[in-house]
């Protein structure tokens, strides 16, 4: 009842991925393993949104290894969260994540996406209709940056700038 009262905010966190190494030339790109500073920083993120009052209830995650060594080191921070590893991650771009987004379930209230850029940093400034925190944002979406982007509608209503852009976090600022 409250929903129809009120309306149906729903929240969107777009995490990159931490840091990774580059130490072995040799590795696929999708192999990459995070450096030694992504998990410091990946570390801090958790402990941030262990934090959050709209915590995710939904995870979708890249298949690389990055992605995953970071949700891995901030999954203790996101609770009894559903974690869905997405192989179509890796290469989406922001239109593929938008669509998977648009396609949640309607009991899921807030959502995070662990990827890459430059799609992450793309679909928050198309999502992103304004922000303190949005000019900062267009200036750079560094490794293991959190953009929080909130809306009021059901998910297949997300559209570019129908969010705001709540809060913008990167590790140095924690």
């Amino acid at each position: 009842m409250l929903d129809v009262i009120w309306g149906t905010m729903r929240t969107v966190h777009l995490l990159r991925h931490a840091k990774s190494s580059w130490g072995d030339p040799g590795l696929a790109d999708r192999e990459r393993p995070l450096a030694p500073r992504g998990r410091r920083d990946a570390a801090r993120m958790g402990e941030h949104l262990a934090g959050l009052a709209a915590a995710p209830a939904l995870v979708l995650c890249s298949s690389a290894v990055r992605t995953r060594q970071t949700l891995k080191l901030i999954g203790p921070s996101l609770g009894g969260a559903a974690v869905e590893v997405v192989d179509g991650l890796y290469s989406a771009g922001p239109d593929d994540v938008l669509g998977l987004l648009r396609d949640l379930p309607d009991q899921t209230r807030s959502a995070l996406v662990i990827g890459h850029n430059p799609t992450l940093h793309e679909l928050a400034l198309e999502l992103a209709g304004g922000g303190a925190e949005r000019e900062r944002l267009a200036a750079k979406f560094p490794t293991c940056a959190l953009a929080t982007l909130e809306f009021e509608g059901d998910w297949p209503e997300l559209a570019p700038g129908g969010c705001e852009l709540t809060a913008f976090v990167i590790p140095r600022d924690l």
